[in-house]
This record gives C-alpha cells, structure tokens and sequence, in this order.
C-alpha cells in the first residue's frame, strides 16, 4: 500500500539533501575552516565558493547539488564535505542517507518483541528501563519506568510513543526536568529515522502529525537536528520525590536492531538513588486503585504526614 502524504508534510518534502547541506553551512563560520574574517555577512556561515573551494568541487556543481539538479554526490564528495563542515557521526550518516537513498515508505510491519524480552525488561528493578523502535514506540517497559517516566500501563497503545509523550503529553514540561533538551534530541532521532531506511509509514505519519499538532514540534523539525541516543544524562521531576538526576545508556538487541534497549541508572549513594528507592517503597504500599502515578503521589503524603508508619486499607 502506498503512502499518502498531505502537501508540505515530511513525506512529500523536496530536495532534502540541499537543505540539509544549506544549514549545515550555515553553522560553520569561515575561521572554524582557517578562512579569514571578512566582516559581517548577510547570513550567517560559509558562502557556496568557499566550500566548493575547501571540498574541490566547482562552484558551479555544488550550486547545482544545493539546489536538486545535480546527480547523486560520490562517497568521496560525501566524505570531503563532512570532513570540511566537521560533521559528528550522527550528521555524517544522515548526509549519507539523505544523498544515497532515494525515500521509500513501506507499510509498517508486526514488531513481535522476541520471547522472554519483556521479561529481562521487567526484572530490571532498580533502575527506569525501556524498549523502543526506531520511531520511539514504548514496546517493553518495567516498574520503575512507569513512575519515573510514563504510566504506560494505562496508556492507550498509540500514546505509548515517547515523540508523543515529550510533545502532547499535557505534563511534559513538568515530568522532563529539561524540557527543552529532551525535545531536541527526540526531534533529532526522528530526524535520523525518517530518511534511514525502510521508512515505515507509521514513522512517516507521526512526524506529520506532531507537525500538525505541535508548533514547537515544527520549529524544531526546521533546525535539520538530527541526534543518535548513545548515552549522556537525563532528569526527570516526579511528584513525590522531585527532580531525579539520572545517566542513560543504550544497548541494540542483537537480531533485532531496531529495537534499543535504554536503561536509566542513578549515581550510587545519590539523591536520585534514594528517591527511586523510595518510589518502589511508595508503590509496594500501593493497592493499585488508582493510576500509579496519583497512588505514589498520595501514599508520599501520607508519609509525610505521618513518618512513623503508614497503614493503607
């Protein structure tokens, strides 16, 4: 089944590559390439003859590339242009994706997580943890995952996605410590997954829908970020216990590459390591009437009331 797409939506954008290599050129100023400094500019960056001249291309043909008339660039240019605009990993594989594979959506295919998956997710139990895909589809998670970041117990199957979670969730802004931060780098691994292929259509119709639904979404998407999740630190700000500083890592299952485990540790003897700990305290008391959240919320005040013990009908 085909894909269609509304005019102006990620699927049917034209000459992707020349306005990624457009922007890119606009992030480096001449002395970060050795150039001297001839005063201001009318747009900020490199002007075409000046990286034409550092790659070793025409003027001419790198216009030309800019602007989709020109045939597929070789490796070698690919390579020479990322090594002269001092591009990371991450924006060198998208340069690569973007100017070798011509975009193809195909219809989405089942994800079945592989047999006893689920399981290794859920007895991790000290730290949040997750399974996703490449269009951040929640498709595991384990306890500490369902206090710390989302109730993905309760959640319809379609918000169970953290792109939808860090831009339509109605408390965002309060459960992502850095808000901001979180929404760059989940626009940016989006970015990397649109053009990395097989683009599947459900990854195609989420980007058009947070751009529709989403302004901040949308201006985001116009920086051409693009961001590989690695590891680095994370916080996030529960009710009951605060802010909770944490460090992430990343593991890809073997035989199913598209499928990334991310586990989120706290500092040992850390205050985000006490307020977990409390957390799984907090809903171990809880009898499961409520959401997870409200329980842990309401059992914590309890406790703060009453810190010599707690009783729950």
């Amino acid at each position: 089944m085909a894909h269609t797409c509304r005019p102006g939506s990620v699927g049917t954008m034209a000459n992707e590559l020349g306005n990624y290599l457009r922007t890119l050129r606009g992030m480096v100023s001449p002395a970060q390439v050795g150039l001297p400094d001839t005063g201001r500019r009318r747009v900020p960056g490199l002007r075409r003859g000046e990286l034409s001249q550092l790659v070793g291309l025409s003027t001419e043909y790198y216009g030309r590339l800019e602007q989709g008339r020109a045939e597929r660039p070789s490796p070698a240019v690919l390579s020479a242009i990322s090594r002269v605009l001092q591009l990371d990993p991450a924006q060198r594989a998208h340069l690569f994706d973007l100017a070798r594979h011509p975009r193809v959506v195909v219809p989405r295919k089942a994800e079945p997580i592989r047999a006893g998956l689920d399981h290794v997710v859920a007895g991790i139990v000290d730290c949040p943890a997750l399974l996703v895909n490449r269009g951040l589809d929640v498709l595991a998670w384990n306890e500490l995952a369902t206090l710390v970041i989302a109730d993905f117990d309760r959640l319809p199957v379609r918000d169970r996605n953290m792109a939808r979670q860090v831009f339509l969730a109605p408390d965002a802004r309060q459960r992502h410590a850095d808000w901001a931060h979180a929404a760059r780098d989940t626009v940016g691994m989006l970015r990397l997954s649109v053009r990395r292929p097989p683009v599947e259509n459900s990854l195609v119709e989420l980007v058009d829908e947070l751009l529709e639904r989403s302004p901040a979404f949308g201006e985001l998407w116009q920086t051409h970020y693009v961001y590989e999740k690695t590891h680095g630190a994370k916080a996030f700000h529960h009710p009951a216990v605060g802010t909770i500083d944490l460090r992430y890592e990343t593991f890809h299952v073997a035989g199913q590459e598209q499928h990334m485990l991310v586990v989120y540790a706290a500092e040992p003897g850390s205050a985000a390591e006490a307020g977990l700990r409390r957390l799984r305290q907090l809903r171990s008391t809880g009898t499961g009437r409520s959401s997870t959240v409200e329980r842990v919320v309401q059992l914590a005040d309890l406790v703060n009331r009453n810190p010599n013990g707690v009783s729950v009908a």
